[in-house]
């Protein structure tokens, strides 16, 4: 039985810490619409490359060949075309600096300036105007920086005259190297292997430009290309303009490489290759895991708020109450608890009916809502507009200084990222209410988002806890103060069924037009009850903050952990 080496123990001896290393996404990357990055296995495979190219995946062989004949056999190489004019004499390059001979280097392995052993080709340019999407009569395929993912990707492709390509060395070769040389600072550098070449020509944009390897094994090149301390000085040896970072010969063809014998970096590229598909293969299980774990997590809270009856609803939680510790351990399943949460306090399930309670009713007859339905005992059902008086918002003159250095806040979409809105970023002055269509919207009034991009997915609504203006894209309920922290509820449990009633327009603006919003009906207990729910769901959502604080501060230490394990490993 053959012993398993150093470096898969350290795969397999730690497999619950890299695929138990999650962390949230910014945002969700191009083809994915996962909201959490297998951290664990993304270090896991810069690990890999790392341990690749510093000699420590495969063990060295005496008897291999050292790198130095490799190079020696290059240069003689290039030395013959140069000679048989099939290509141009390269400039000097610098000698390898006395700092970089420090490196330990494993035995047969060298070091050497990248351009001494690869041709870099820049790729052509060519006017906007003569990009096809579709290929042509004398039309050949074109890379740019948007093709050169983990793998090339050859679907997206453009099409442009063949009499933009100059040279021979300007078409794509089985075995090139793809660069982004012109990108986003995050992306630039970042490489592709054209491993095959599904079309019959290609060639590639001024973006980009092909490392061309002589003899040594480019998929070893990749490895190397691809190891975080090598992206990170190419990231940081190039220029930066306002959006983007550039990648020139004169940085890239300097670049010491450490290279090894040519029959270990077929080795190590075959370990490498083994080890990226256990790689694949962990990300696929968790990626499935993490897929099923959040429809159970739906389906068991789906259950509580479909329950007909309180047999149902009792079943349905003991299901969940058996297996917390289990079900609420992402982000995702928690945001989901208290969703339903604010579900089930608007359908009157959350706390108990009290007979004694005085009905919905006798409220809506103080603040003259009419018409309205009785539905729950005690419950009654009003359009949302019945409950008080709307208004509007608008913008002063931004050329008149004046309006804008008072001390009334106008509260404007990005204010609304809390439920109660104490003040604003901007402010207005009286003279702004004057002389504008502004109104003073008085504190304990309901202020909700009803244009802008925001509602394509979300319906930001708060309180306002003091006197404040608001602009056009919102506006404002005004109610009786004791309605407001249910209503709140109310409205944010509701929150998926107003962005469905959202209205997007061909050029992409969202628009909640009025009437849908202030015809949609509300669900209103006693005001005893309304009491009884908002205390309930404020206990709830706070034991739901302190299950994310103890769910974050784990994330934390399993990102540390993982990070602790890679420095390790490295040094």
């Amino acid at each position: 039985m053959n012993a398993v080496s150093p470096v898969e123990s350290l795969v397999t001896d730690h497999l619950d810490l890299w695929t138990a290393a999650l962390k949230r996404k910014s945002t969700a990357g191009r083809g994915s619409s996962s909201k959490v990055e297998l951290y664990g296995i993304k270090k896991l495979r810069e690990l890999i490359l790392e341990l690749a190219v510093r000699g420590l995946l495969v063990p060295q062989d005496p008897s291999d060949e050292p790198a130095s004949e490799l190079l020696r056999k290059i240069a003689a190489e290039k030395a013959r075309l140069v000679k048989e004019g099939k290509i141009k004499k390269d400039k000097p390059l610098p000698p390898i600096s006395n700092q970089d001979l420090q490196i330990a280097l494993p035995n047969g392995w060298s070091l050497a300036r990248l351009g001494s052993f690869v041709s870099i080709v820049r790729g052509i340019t060519f006017p906007a105007s003569e990009k096809n999407s579709e290929p042509g009569p004398g039309l050949v395929a074109c890379l740019r920086t948007a093709n050169v993912q983990a793998e090339i990707d050859w679907e997206d492709l453009l099409y442009i005259d063949s009499s933009f390509i100059r040279r021979d060395d300007q078409y794509l070769h089985t075995g090139d190297i793809v660069m982004s040389m012109a990108n986003s600072r995050e992306l630039v550098g970042k490489v592709s292997y054209a491993g095959s070449m599904p079309v019959e020509q290609a060639t590639f944009g001024g973006f980009l430009g092909v490392i061309r390897p002589y003899q040594l094994n480019p998929s070893y090149l990749m490895c190397f290309l691809r190891a975080p301390q090598v992206r990170a000085s190419l990231i940081d040896s190039a220029s930066q303009t306002t959006n983007i970072a550039n990648i020139s010969l004169e940085k890239l063809n300097p670049l010491v490489v450490v290279l090894p014998p040519l029959a270990e970096q077929h080795r190590i590229v075959a370990k490498v290759d083994e080890l990226m598909a256990l790689c694949d293969q962990f990300e696929q299980e968790t990626e499935a895991s993490l897929g099923a774990h959040q429809t159970l997590v739906e389906t068991l809270l789906s259950a509580l708020t479909s329950a007909a009856d309180h047999t149902q609803f009792a079943s349905a939680w003991q299901r969940i109450a058996g297996h917390f510790d289990t079900l609420f351990t992402t982000e995702e399943s928690i945001a989901q608890l208290k969703q339903t949460i604010l579900q089930l306090a608007v359908m009157g399930k959350l706390v108990p009916q009290d007979p004694n309670d005085d009905p919905a009713s006798e409220l809506l007859k103080k603040i003259a809502a009419r018409p309205y339905k009785h539905t729950l005992p005690g419950w009654a059902t009003v359009s949302l507009g019945q409950l008080g008086d709307i208004l509007g918002g608008a913008t002063p003159s931004k050329s008149n200084a004046e309006y804008w250095t008072g001390n009334i806040p106008w509260v404007s979409p990005k204010d609304m990222k809390r439920n109660l809105i104490t003040d604003a970023e901007d402010h207005v002055s009286e003279a702004a209410i004057s002389n504008s269509s502004l109104k003073k919207i008085p504190p304990g009034s309901l202020l909700m988002v009803v244009r802008g991009m925001i509602l394509a997915h979300s319906f930001p609504v708060a309180i306002s806890e003091c006197e404040v203006t608001i602009n056009q894209d919102m506006k404002a309920l005004v109610i009786p103060p004791e309605l407001g922290a249910y209503l709140l509820t109310f409205m944010q449990a509701m929150k998926g069924a107003f962005v469905a009633l959202v209205d997007r327009s061909s050029h992409g603006t969202c628009k909640l037009v009025s009437e849908k919003l202030w015809s949609y009906p509300v669900s209103l207990p006693p005001l005893a009850e309304q009491h009884r729910i908002v205390a309930k769901v404020d206990e709830l959502m706070a034991l739901c903050d302190k299950l994310k604080s103890r769910l974050c501060d784990a994330q934390t230490t399993q990102l540390h952990l993982a990070d602790a394990l890679v420095e390790q490993a490295i040094c």
